[in-house]
Formats: structure tokens, sequence, C-alpha cells
């Protein structure tokens, strides 16, 4: 079983950048989809990004617009989360959660919530962005 514990969270300035990390323990990450979620002050929570533990492809949503990147360091057991040119919207709670998948993660795409169950869960991260 996988225990996550997310951190990197902090206070910034709009346009600045924060990387957040997402350490495994207990396993490594070849069977698992490991996915970042936020959730901002009277918002439901929402999927950010996404990779594969399997093979390394990723998902980021496209409201993003390419300022998050997703990344995977399987020697370190960590997951990256960079996030550039923040903006005030960015404003949230940070997750990292995991989906057990047996037999291997080959699917990144946008319905990834509805094809695996994330029901491994670290603790959240404040991620601050003033204007």
């Amino acid at each position: 079983e996988v225990q996550l514990q997310a951190s990197g969270g902090g206070l910034v300035q709009a346009g600045e950048s924060l990387r957040l990390s997402c350490a495994a323990s207990g396993t490594t990450f070849e069977s698992y989809a490991i996915g970042w979620f936020r959730q901002a002050p009277g918002k439901e929570r929402e999927g950010v990004s996404y990779i594969s533990g399997t093979d390394g492809s990723t998902r980021n949503i496209d409201s993003l617009k390419g300022r998050f990147s997703i990344s995977i360091d399987n020697a370190k057991r960590t997951v990256y989360l960079q996030m550039n040119s923040l903006k005030p919207e960015d404003t949230a709670v940070y997750y990292c959660a995991a989906a057990w998948v047996p037999g291997g993660v080959y699917y990144t795409g946008s319905d990834i919530e509805e094809k695996y169950v994330f029901d491994y869960w670290g603790q959240g991260t404040q991620v601050t962005v003033s204007s």
C-alpha cells in the first residue's frame, strides 16, 4: 500500500512559480496512476494533472494552458508538479493522490478519473497566489 506526502506549497505573487512534491513510501509507482488535485475555497475539488507510474504519460487539464507540468522521479519515488506563471485563481489546497492499477497504467486520457479510482490521498499543501 502506498502512502503519500505532499509538500512545497507557499505564498507567492502572481507570475511566480512553485514546485510541489509528492513523496511516496511503501511501494514504487509502477502500478499506480498519480494525480494532483486542488480545491479552492467555495469550489469543488478538481483534477489538475496526472501521470502514469508505468510509462510516464501525462495529462493536464486544458484550462492550465501549459502553465503546469507533472513529472516523476522513480528513483526518489516522488512526483512533482511544476507550476509556472501562477495566477490568483490558482490559490487552493493541492493534494496528490494515487490509483492502484493492477497490470499497469497505460491510459491518461481526459476521463482518467472515470477509469481509475484515486483512493490513496496525501495531506494537502496550501498554495496562495497574491495579486
